[in-house]
């Protein structure tokens, strides 16, 4: 996968990994946003300025053009990974977001050391994404 398509794919997919947030999440989108945002604040995946409300979050969901805060898809990553749903990337976008976020929210010393680390029922679905996640994060666009 070239890897400006590869960065493309993870900009089309951040918002996916919102929605599989809200629709596997309890509670009600006011309640997932504050999840979401502590979650990022202890988990130190990041440092929201303001806890966002319900319709931020759904708005983040919809967008085209993966124009939200990073801190909010590697948290949806960090909580769905923990999920006993097990929940799975539904696209090749999403898929390629997930093992974007998922590199960004630990250091590994290799890709093999990054995808020995997946939740079993990840290990296939994103092998090629989190390969191609580490290409680019080889190549520092991910620092």
């Amino acid at each position: 996968m070239p890897q400006d398509d590869f960065y493309t794919q993870v900009r089309a997919g951040l918002p996916a990994l919102l929605r599989q947030w809200q629709a596997l999440g309890r509670g009600n989108t006011d309640q997932l946003a504050l999840i979401l945002a502590e979650t990022a604040r202890v988990a130190k995946l990041g440092q929201p300025d303001v806890t966002p409300d319900g319709a931020t979050l759904a708005h983040w969901s919809r967008v085209e053009n993966g124009e939200l805060p990073l801190w909010a898809p590697r948290t949806a990553v960090f909580l769905l990974n923990q999920m006993p749903a097990k929940p799975t990337p539904q696209s090749s976008a999403e898929a390629c977001a997930w093992a974007y976020c998922w590199l960004r929210n630990r250091d590994f010393a290799s890709l093999q050391a990054a995808h020995d680390a997946l939740p079993a029922h990840l290990k296939e679905p994103l092998a090629n994404a989190l390969e191609a996640a580490w290409r680019d994060q080889q190549g520092l666009r991910l620092v």
